[in-house]
């Protein structure tokens, strides 16, 4: 008799006795659960060996999303555009946004832009467990592969967006590419480190919480209307409602606001310096600090709930 066979026969046999409890019996034979949570390290060096699985399945999600539309592939661009349209007729011409804020198009568009890949990320991410759990349940495989490759989606939405973003600035300021751009790659690279963390901590939540779904809309509106999108916050903050400067120094601490903040800063040269100032250093600070803490912690609060997917 091999051993595991020997061991499921003195395991009933302890049953049946009551001499043993299972678990013990069970770590003296060497056996372990078919779904127990790897140690941290053993599931990060997992997603990698997946990495190229997370990124082809991200990519056929994006390729199938428009299969069955008449113009394809095209909506990918149309759907910015059509979006900078009804923005900036809204907010930019009916209630009068343009009037204070120099080259209101650019700035309207980078803010809009910027927010909706985080939006896209954390909304997406909340029902990517949810959503698979046949899949989940058929084959074995780190689950943050999904949350992951859900992000990589709305990143590859992004680089399509940001094309169309570049154009529509330049178009706006008459300004061509400076060194300065070449900071874009690293504000979007803390941005995407973000909004991974933030789509593991609601992928999380949204496989407990069936209610999240219909929350996270009014979340996200509110995210929207407090991240300076649509307004400059020291503009309105400060000098318009005449407000002390650390109510303006909470609102640039919203990771959202510090990368539409910075990348403000990179692509529209008189952002800022129409009222006399430049973004303080506790953007660059928060863009850095949100980045960081929200990759590690939403790591190892996905990884903590692991064998709970799929279950139930």
């Amino acid at each position: 008799m091999s051993q595991p066979e020997s061991a499921v026969a003195d395991a009933q046999a302890g049953g049946r006795s009551g001499q043993e409890p299972l678990a013990k019996l069970a770590k003296r034979y060497g056996l372990r659960r078919a779904i127990a949570r790897p140690r941290f390290p053993v599931y990060l060096r997992q997603l990698w060996e997946r990495r190229h699985f997370i990124l082809t399945y991200a990519t056929s999600r994006n390729v199938s999303k428009y299969n069955r539309s008449a113009l394809g592939q095209l909506w990918q661009v149309l759907t910015p555009l059509l979006n900078a349209a009804i923005y900036f007729l809204m907010f930019g011409l009916i209630l009068g946004g343009h009037k204070n804020i120099e080259h209101y198009p650019a700035f309207l568009l980078t803010g809009m832009f910027i927010f909706t890949y985080t939006q896209r990320t954390v909304t997406a991410g909340a029902k990517s467990i949810s959503s698979n759990l046949s899949l989940i349940r058929a084959l074995h495989f780190p689950r943050a592969s999904l949350p992951l490759a859900y992000t990589i989606q709305e990143l590859q939405q992004l680089a399509i967006s940001m094309g169309v973003l570049f154009v529509l600035v330049i178009a706006d300021t008459r300004e061509w590419p400076n060194w300065y751009w070449l900071m874009i790659p690293v504000v979007l690279l803390l941005q995407t480190m973000f909004n991974i963390g933030a789509g593991l901590v609601v992928a999380r939540l949204g496989a407990t919480m069936r209610d999240l779904n219909q929350l996270l809309p009014f979340i996200t509106r509110t995210w929207l209307y407090a991240s300076g999108v649509f307004f400059s916050i020291q503009d309105k903050v400060v000098d318009s409602a005449g407000l002390p400067q650390w109510v303006a120094n909470v609102m640039y601490l919203n990771p959202a606001a510090s990368y539409i903040e910075w990348m403000r800063e990179i692509l529209i040269s008189t952002h800022n310096k129409q009222f006399g100032h430049h973004p303080p250093p506790m953007v660059w600070m928060s863009c850095v600090f949100w980045a960081v803490f929200a990759l590690c912690f939403g790591f190892w609060y996905f990884w903590r709930s692991e064998e709970r997917y799929g279950r139930g």
